[in-house]
């Protein structure tokens, strides 16, 4: 993403919704119409497609301005009720979607059972880990005021907000996770 990347973002993400709207539509028609198991396979498949997209964006946009990704703001306010680290939770959409798949095999309902309790393992080791971030910035930054609460030694708090930043890489590595 050149330039401002959270403007391109914004910009391209406002362009995959409008595909994604377009695409679903397409999917209604087709299940309304009773198509094909092969076209309605063709049409899933440019979903998945496009869905693919949308998380090169994002991790195109996360280089550029994580900030950006993780706050949300691109997204609507209904949506951001739901955000987690720059999106859904995969656990929640899958509880969503079980409702929307009956009639389900025995089998199959012990696969998406399992998916969901990995998923959900899976946030739970992301959400410590980012509280672990969130508690060792404190700290850092905390460490960076002298005891009387000013900045004392300049170099010594250059150093720390550097550490500060070093730290907040990390930010990336976690949303590309999530």
């Amino acid at each position: 993403m050149s330039g401002n990347g959270a403007m391109t973002f914004d910009l391209e993400y406002t362009r995959w919704l409008e595909e994604q709207n377009k695409q679903i539509n397409e999917l209604r028609t087709a299940v309304n119409a009773h198509a094909s198991d092969s076209d309605l396979r063709l049409i899933v498949d440019g979903i998945m497609a496009h869905y693919d997209e949308i998380f090169k964006l994002k991790g195109a946009a996360a280089k550029a301005d994580v900030f950006h990704i993780l706050s949300g703001m691109w997204k609507t306010p209904a949506e951001r009720c739901f955000l987690w680290l720059g999106g859904f939770r995969s656990s929640e959409l899958l509880k969503l979607l079980v409702n929307q798949l009956e009639p389900l095999t025995e089998q199959q309902l012990m696969g998406l059972s399992s998916l969901e309790q990995s998923s959900h393992q899976a946030e739970d080791a992301l959400s410590q880990g980012m509280e672990a971030l969130q508690q060792s910035l404190a700290e850092t930054l905390a460490g960076s005021l002298g005891p009387s609460g000013s900045s004392g030694n300049v170099a010594n708090y250059m150093g720390q907000m550097a550490m500060a930043m070093g730290k907040l890489g990390t930010l990336e590595n976690f949303l590309r996770q999530a």
